[in-house]
């Protein structure tokens, strides 16, 4: 994210310079919110909608995780039961035929925790719904406009992992059909979306505690792999109080995915790691980019030559999350991000849910032209943008307060995300923001200090942001005064950063 991963044994890192940001009038679609009902105009597109069938044909299930059961019900004798487990949220879908450029309405009536709906489709902005749930029956209901090149949606349910079993009943796609629909992804097709695993087992209704709409890894510090030695994550996390990581940096050596132009991801380096961090009830995002090296976007020279390598990589990890630290050279370079966001909508049809988060350069006055223009690249390809996370460090202005600029940097963000998705409630637009200080000192000499990470916290309790995330885990566990690629150059003990930030939980 922030600082680019430096090759092993490198002494420093270089300032990055940002350009002044430009205003710009935006406009795009996005999400719908929770509603009362959806308007079903024409007829269902799904089959066997409410089970009545008794069996879940043409309904797929990861994981083995559904099932029909005949009570309760909220129309008919029949609906479906997905059941989480530590490792699966039970999503169940149904790929139909629709028309390009159509509106359609999607509902369903659902009973239990944590409960998502959402469509999934080239050219269609998921526009996912939930609810925290209860013992009686909902109604989940949104709607969305297919792109000029859809001729398909998934349609899927899913829960929370770890939680209770969830219901689902007379769910209504509404509108014209189309032409024969693609098959409904299997099992091994469909890796589970959205949430990270393990939340409590026993959700208490406070924000603070309850799994956020978006993002759900509330706090994920990026790690150098670069660094030497490497680091071992489980150590941090339990040093920190912490449990996500952002790890750094996948780059290109060629048209070829490289970890720091040293190791191959495609071949599972560092898995065990990765393992490990799931094993204790976190997660990783995997972040492509950086300020050194070069991105596979502008490596690669074709949308499915990219895709195939960032589809080589989710698949070698198993991923739920994605980041692309787009800085320097990279923020301008229109084509390779065009390229990108065309290769991410591919990415998201093959793995459906998989979030995608855009790392980039800020100011206090919000993103810069170029990076509203990446975010607009990816939202016009029909990416489903889960956050854009900001890097709220090196503003390279005369001295100000870091954390009144981290602050401003994520609200003057929230605010230029409502003109790229009007459709989108405040909640959704604050879990769609992420903030992403740099410990210490900066490059630009800036300190953003204990008391400026404990201000952007209680700011992210308050609107309850997508993320927090900073630079770098390595640093904080060094807690030295020297070179800032390894120290931070303020006095604290040890992880004293991470324990303040993990304080934030959602």
């Amino acid at each position: 994210m922030p600082r680019a991963a430096l090759p092993r044994h490198a002494a420093a890192r270089r300032s990055r310079l940002v350009p002044l940001l430009c205003a710009a009038a935006l406009a795009g679609g996005g999400l719908a919110t929770l509603a009362g009902g959806a308007d079903a105009a024409d007829v269902n597109l799904l089959a066997n909608p409410g089970l009545e069938s008794g069996a879940l044909t043409p309904w797929s299930c990861t994981d083995g995780a559904g099932a029909v059961v005949g009570s309760p019900a909220h129309g008919g004798t029949h609906a479906l039961r997905g059941t989480p487990s530590n490792s699966s949220t039970a999503q169940c879908s149904q790929t139909v035929a629709v028309k390009p450029n159509t509106t359609y309405a999607l509902s369903a009536w659902v009973q239990g925790q944590y409960i998502y709906l959402g469509a999934t489709g080239n050219g269609v902005v998921d526009p996912a719904v939930w609810t925290p749930g209860g013992s009686s029956w909902q109604q989940l209901a949104t709607s969305f406009t297919t792109g000029s090149a859809t001729t398909s949606v998934t349609v899927y349910l899913h829960g929370w992992y770890g939680l209770s079993a969830y219901l689902a009943d007379d769910v209504v796609l509404g509108g014209p059909g189309g032409s024969t629909p693609s098959p409904t992804p299997t099992a091994t097709q469909s890796p589970t979306p959205t949430p990270s695993p393990t939340p409590t087992a026993t959700p208490t209704g406070s924000p603070t505690q309850t799994p956020p709409p978006a993002g759900a890894l509330p706090v994920a510090p990026y790690v150098d792999l670069g660094a030497w030695p490497t680091p071992v994550l489980k150590d941090m996390a339990a040093a920190g109080n912490l449990k996500s990581f952002t790890l750094a940096f996948v780059t290109s050596v060629g048209c070829k995915a490289s970890w720091f132009n040293a190791y191959d991801p495609k071949s599972g380096w560092g898995k065990d790691q990765i393992d490990a961090i799931r094993a204790g009830g976190g997660d990783v995002k995997l972040s492509f980019g950086g300020a050194s090296g070069t991105e596979l976007a502008q490596a690669c020279t074709t949308v499915d030559s990219l895709f195939n390598e960032y589809d080589a990589v989710v698949k070698a990890y198993g991923l739920k999350y994605v980041d692309f630290d787009i800085e320097g050279a990279a923020v301008v370079d229109t084509a390779a991000n065009d390229r990108r966001s065309a290769a991410l909508a591919k990415l998201q049809q093959a793995h459906p849910g998989l979030k995608v988060s855009l790392t980039l350069p800020v100011l206090p006055e919000g993103l810069t032209a170029d990076g509203v223009a990446v975010v607009r690249s990816a939202r016009d390809a029909g990416v489903a943008v889960d956050m854009v996370n900001v890097m709220a460090m090196d503003y390279g202005r005369p001295s100000t307060d870091y954390g009144d600029d981290a602050v401003q940097a994520g609200q003057s963000t929230h605010d230029q995300l409502k003109a790229l998705y009007p459709a989108r409630t405040d909640a959704q637009l604050w879990a769609m923001t992420a903030v992403t200080p740099m410990l210490g000192e900066n490059d630009d000499h800036g300190v953003f200090n204990q008391g400026d990470a404990q201000q952007l916290v209680t700011f992210a309790k308050q609107h309850h942001l997508g993320m927090l995330g900073f630079w770098e885990m390595t640093r904080d566990a060094a807690a030295c005064t020297g070179p800032l690629y390894k120290c931070t150059n303020v006095t604290q003990s040890p992880y004293e950063f991470s324990k303040i930030f993990a304080g934030y939980t959602g």
